[in-house]
């Protein structure tokens, strides 16, 4: 099954909020939620997936712009000076960082320490360079695994080490524990010959949601439902976890959340569609995410009350693909991946969020209708 979304889907080089060039306005449909929306990554084939700083006034995130390497590699974002910096090693692939809060530490998933890593980089290349084309889809490389690194003194410290997918994590509140996706129970077993072909077709219908503390110790599997469970994230509060289910076609995916013991599953969404990458805005009221509810390859940013008793509203309106939101801490600014700026690639842009017109067209939401 190939997927178009990444684990969780530059360059810039300037905190562009004051070129006007930089700015673009929002489409019609936006105008109530969304204002000054400004591009924020320009160098690179593609970046994304960029969360804040505890404090607001960093990102970080995933870009492709180091030269001979054609994956992700993990970078941060001073909005105030404009610096970007690479904290990732710069060999092999990485994905889904986040800051760790209280501490100069990020975390990261990545493959550097594969032997076969620079090779790979290589048959990426040629691959390019050839002309051909492929689809897009996320590669859950079974070397992936959980990595912090300190921003002051560039230390790297391993914290998975498992084989199978390791990666999509985030950190609790408090910063001491982190909840990620792992499918290592396609590789820590004999797999029946069904499990064997699944795997082969499609290695993230074992992707599970796990737990552990700060420093990788005392592991807890949260999820054992058959098909992709990803992409988690705290609640601002710290007492759940939202994350998003996929069904065993890989096809259908919907919004969740449970307590961080895994109990009091919820499901916040039945769209019939593929959505994904959740985010609960700071205020705990309601969750902003990506969905392909209107049409496969036009994902849009929506969002849904937190108890998920309405029907989503639509955030964004451009063709192509709107996903990965990320609202600021203060709750007042959103970053999110786009394409509006030309092509299939995505780039970073971050626009200011309209918390009270939020509120207001949940409150006049439909009740939620199942989709079936």
């Amino acid at each position: 099954m190939v997927r178009i979304v990444g684990a969780c889907v530059l360059g810039v080089v300037a905190w562009l909020s004051a070129a006007p060039l930089a700015q673009q306005a929002p489409a019609a449909g936006e105008r109530e939620f969304l204002s000054r929306v400004r591009r924020l990554t320009i160098e690179g084939r593609r970046a994304g997936e960029g969360y804040w700083s505890p404090d607001g006034t960093r990102l970080v995130f995933q870009s492709e712009r180091e030269p001979g390497n054609p994956f992700y590699q993990i970078y941060t974002l001073d909005l105030t000076t404009g610096d970007s910096a690479r904290v990732s090693p710069g060999i092999g692939k990485t994905t889904c960082a986040f800051f760790r809060p209280r501490t100069d530490q990020i975390l990261f998933a990545s493959t550097h320490h594969d032997p076969k890593s620079k090779t790979l980089q290589q048959e990426e290349l040629d691959f390019r360079a050839s002309g051909k084309e492929r689809r897009y889809s996320w590669d859950y490389d079974p070397e992936f695994e959980l990595y912090t690194v300190s921003q002051k003194t560039g230390a790297l410290m391993q914290l998975t080490n498992a084989r199978g997918y390791d990666a999509e994590g985030s950190y609790s509140p408090d910063g001491n524990w982190i909840a990620f996706t792992s499918m290592r129970d396609a590789y820590n077993r004999t797999l029946s010959a069904a499990e064997q072909k699944q795997l082969e077709i499609d290695p993230s219908f074992f992707g599970e949601i796990y737990l552990m503390r700060a420093d990788g110790s005392d592991v807890r599997r949260l999820t054992r439902v058959n098909g992709y469970d990803g992409g988690p994230f705290f609640s601002p509060d710290g007492t759940r976890i939202i994350w998003r289910r996929f069904d065993e076609s890989g096809l259908i995916a919907n919004i969740f959340t449970m307590k961080v013991d895994g109990t009091d599953v919820r499901q916040l969404t039945d769209f019939g569609a593929m959505s994904w990458a959740p985010y609960i805005h700071p205020s705990g009221e309601y969750v902003l995410f990506a969905s392909n509810k209107l049409g496969f390859e036009n994902f849009e940013v929506f969002m849904v009350d937190i108890d998920g008793k309405r029907e989503p509203v639509r955030v964004t309106y451009s063709d192509g693909f709107d996903g990965l939101p990320a609202p600021s801490p203060d709750g007042k600014q959103l970053v999110w991946t786009s394409s509006r700026a030309g092509g299939t690639n995505g780039q970073l842009f971050l626009a200011e969020w309209n918390h009270q017109a939020a509120r207001a067209a949940l409150a006049a939401a439909p009740p939620r209708k199942p989709s079936h």
